[in-house]
């Protein structure tokens, strides 16, 4: 499991297939598998698959699209360098209907103190200013006042507000 942005990501890594029917997310559904890449007998890589990744999502900070019929095939070999043990590796390559050919990166992240880890805890409900109202999401402004989160949002019906006492 990986936890970022308080989004939950959860690796099967028990043998298991995707399942025939899944409801896409913003995490998608990853399978993952261990392997022995250079035959020492431990097993150095974790190798995942992940598919169902709803949108909207991009593939970096340049601001491309995932296309939208959630079909995206995203392989993941990650690993620690053997060179520096302190680095961690990830090989990521996206196959997607939005792209010609596949789109891949290696990202590294570096372990700054492994002996004495610094966790921290953020729960964002604290500060929730987000409101759902009859299926749709709105906010509460900082003068206190409802707004929709996107554009064209049809304002919530007055049926979910109970009528002002006299």
């Amino acid at each position: 499991m990986l936890e970022l942005f308080n989004t939950l990501r959860r690796v099967y890594t028990d043998g298991r297939d995707f399942p025939k029917e899944f409801e896409p997310s913003f995490t998608g559904y990853s399978l993952g598998k261990w392997e022995d890449t250079d035959g020492d007998g431990r097993f150095d890589t974790l190798a995942v698959e992940t598919r169902g990744v709803k949108g909207p999502h991009t593939y970096d900070s340049s601001g491309t699209p995932f296309h939208k019929d959630s079909e995206a095939v995203i392989k993941e070999r990650i690993y620690l360098d053997k060179a520096n043990p302190a680095m961690l590796k990830n090989e990521i390559t996206v196959s997607d209907h939005a792209l010609t050919r596949p789109w891949t990166v290696t990202r590294s992240y570096r372990r700054i103190n492994a002996k004495y880890p610094n966790w921290t805890e953020y729960i964002c409900s604290e500060n929730n200013h987000h409101v759902q109202i009859g299926g749709e999401n709105y906010m509460v402004s900082g003068d206190g006042f409802l707004m929709p989160v996107r554009k064209d949002q049809p304002p919530p019906s007055l049926k979910y507000f109970a009528p002002a006492g006299r």
